[in-house]
């Protein structure tokens, strides 16, 4: 029987990631593992298949890829790109073009590029205000990148329930 590794918060801090980002950090990778992992040979004709009145796997994929996205230009202080507003447009509309293992990597690829901007952020920065969406709602840098972190953990929950009705 193979030996699971311990979830990622239980290895050890992540070199050049401040210690305040060290949870969201961990919670990033901790979400990354597991779709590979849940997803690992998951049908591709089923990836926009609605069971229950519920999302679609293939919405939870493109949507905490989106919002993590949305989040870090968030944290930079920066407004969203019209390329941006066309992704979240087409969250959750069914793309028979692309595959689970396409999604799952394009949310890995996002996971990456935050772990590299959270390199680059100091304490600092992270107490500093910003606002998010076009409502301007107020939130800190360290908030928004902790909420970009536990709201792709509340989306993996739920797409590992929507996966199980595909297992029955």
């Amino acid at each position: 029987m193979k030996e699971s590794k311990p979830e990622v918060w239980l290895r050890g801090p992540l070199p050049n990631i401040p210690l305040l980002l060290q949870p969201p950090a961990h919670a990033l990778i901790q979400s990354s593992e597991e779709i590979e992992r849940y997803l690992a040979d998951f049908p591709d004709d089923k990836l926009w298949t609605k069971t229950v009145g519920r999302a679609s796997v293939g919405f939870h994929l493109q949507h905490i890829t989106g919002v993590l996205d949305r989040m870090m230009t968030y944290a930079k202080s920066e407004q969203l790109s019209e390329l941006q507003f066309k992704y979240l447009a087409k969250e959750g509309k069914s793309n028979e073009d692309i595959s689970t293992n396409e999604l799952v990597s394009a949310f890995q690829h996002k996971v990456e590029d935050a772990l590299v901007y959270f390199k680059t952020l100091s304490e600092s920065t992270l107490k500093e205000s910003r606002t998010v969406g076009r409502k301007k709602l107020p939130s800190t840098t360290l908030g928004i990148l902790f909420h970009a972190a536990e709201h792709s953990q509340r989306h993996v929950g739920q797409l590992l329930v929507t996966k199980s009705f595909f297992n029955s």
